[in-house]
C-alpha cells in the first residue's frame, strides 16, 4: 500500500478536494469532502505535508490543521497555475497543489495567527472607510454640479457646499434635492468620525510595539505605515536581502531579459498592494520635503532629482525605504541617517 506523504487541498466554502499523493508524486486518492467532515477526515490521516492555496480562509484552515500536527504550507495560487492540466475543476486544482507543494524550490506564504489578521483588519477597514468616504465626497460634488455648485478639489471644500446646501435663501434647490444631500453629508461626517477613531487606535498600536517604534525613525515612515508593515509583512528572515523584500512587495522593475541582454520593464506592482501604497506615498513626502527644501548636497536623493522626473524618483525611494526596513527587522537596530559625501 503506497504510503502517504503529501495532501492537495483545494478549498471553497461547502465543497472541499483531497489529492493524496506518495514520496514519488504517485496519486493515492482523490476524494471530494464536504466542510463539515474535513476536520474528521485530516484526523484520520497520517501526519504529512497539506499544501493549500493561499486564498481566502486558507489562514483558518492552516491554523487547524497545524493543531493535528501536519505540516502545512501556503502556497500563492500564481504559483500553482502552471501545474493545472487541461479542464479546469476541484480534482484537477488539488492535484495542482499537491504536485507544485513537491517542488524544492516552491516559495510558501507564512501562515498568520489569528492575532496577525486581527491587526490586518485595522488597516482594511480604514482603507474601505476612506474609500466609502471618497465616493460620498465625490457623489456630494457631481449633485451639486447639476445645480450650477463647483467647489474645487479636497475634502475641506465640501465644507463649503453643505454651507450652501442649507443656505435657503441663496441656494434654489428643490426640497427632496435638499434632503438627500443633508443624509449624505451626515453619511460623510460619520465616516470622519470613524475614521479619526481608527488613526487613534493605528496611533495607540505604534506607540506600544517596539517593531512598529523602531520602523517610525526611517524618514516617510509614520504611525499607520509601521503598523501596517509589522502585522502584514512576513518575518524578515523570509528574505535573504533587501531587494527580495522590495520585489515581494511589487517594487523592482519587471524583467524581460534574454540571450544574456538585461531588459528591465515598469514597477512590476506585484505583491502586497497595501504596503507598497502606504510607502509610496511616505516617500511623496520624503522627495516633497527635499524638493521643497533642498536635499543634502553629494546625497543619493539630491542626484536622483537633478536627473530624473519626481514620480520615478518617488518609487524609488519608496524601494530604497523597503530595503531599509528589511536591514531595520533583520539587525533590529534603528534608523541612522547616511552621512552626505563631500564634493
Amino acid at each position: 500500500m503506497l504510503e502517504i506523504s503529501t495532501i492537495g487541498l483545494d478549498i471553497a466554502k461547502n465543497v472541499f478536494h483531497a489529492h493524496g499523493a506518495d514520496a514519488k508524486g504517485l496519486q493515492v486518492f482523490s476524494r471530494r469532502i464536504t466542510r463539515g467532515k474535513l476536520l474528521s477526515f485530516f484526523a484520520a490521516q497520517p501526519k504529512c505535508l497539506v499544501a493549500l492555496e493561499a486564498c481566502g480562509g486558507a489562514h483558518h484552515w492552516a491554523r487547524e490543521l497545524l493543531r493535528m500536527g501536519h505540516d502545512v504550507r501556503l502556497i500563492p495560487p500564481a504559483y500553482v497555475k502552471p501545474f493545472v492540466k487541461r479542464q479546469k475543476n476541484d480534482a484537477a486544482d488539488a492535484e495542482a497543489i499537491c504536485e507544485a507543494a513537491q517542488r524544492p524550490n516552491m516559495r510558501f506564504v507564512t501562515v498568520k495567527s489569528e492575532e496577525q489578521q486581527a491587526s490586518a483588519l485595522v488597516f482594511r477597514t480604514r482603507d474601505l472607510l476612506v474609500r466609502q468616504r471618497t465616493q460620498t465626497i465625490n457623489a456630494i460634488r457631481g449633485h451639486m454640479a447639476e445645480y450650477g455648485w463647483v467647489a474645487p478639489k479636497g475634502p475641506s471644500w465640501v465644507t463649503q457646499l453643505g454651507e450652501l446646501i442649507d443656505d435657503e435663501a441663496t441656494t434654489s434647490l428643490p426640497q427632496a434635492a435638499r434632503e438627500m444631500l443633508r443624509v449624505m453629508l451626515g453619511i460623510l461626517e460619520e465616516f470622519d468620525r470613524r475614521v479619526a477613531e481608527l488613526d487613534k487606535e493605528i496611533a495607540r498600536r505604534a506607540r506600544e510595539d517596539e517593531v512598529a517604534r523602531r520602523l517610525m525613525t526611517i524618514p516617510g515612515i509614520g504611525p499607520i505605515a509601521a503598523t501596517a508593515i509589522a502585522a502584514l509583512a512576513p518575518a524578515a528572515a523570509t528574505f535573504k536581502r533587501g531587494r527580495d523584500f522590495a520585489a515581494w512587495l511589487g517594487l523592482t522593475p519587471l524583467q524581460k531579459s534574454t540571450g544574456g541582454k538585461t531588459k528591465l520593464g515598469r514597477t512590476s506592482k506585484m505583491g502586497e498592494r497595501t504596503l507598497r501604497r502606504l510607502l509610496i506615498i511616505g516617500s511623496s513626502a520624503v522627495v516633497r520635503h527635499a524638493s521643497k527644501r533642498g536635499a543634502d548636497e553629494g546625497s543619493w536623493l539630491a542626484g536622483m532629482l537633478a536627473r530624473k522626473p519626481r514620480m520615478l524618483v518617488t518609487v524609488a525611494q519608496a524601494n530604497k525605504t523597503a530595503r531599509i526596513v528589511w536591514a531595520l527587522l533583520t539587525k533590529q537596530e534603528d534608523y541612522r541617517a547616511p552621512v552626505a559625501m563631500a564634493a
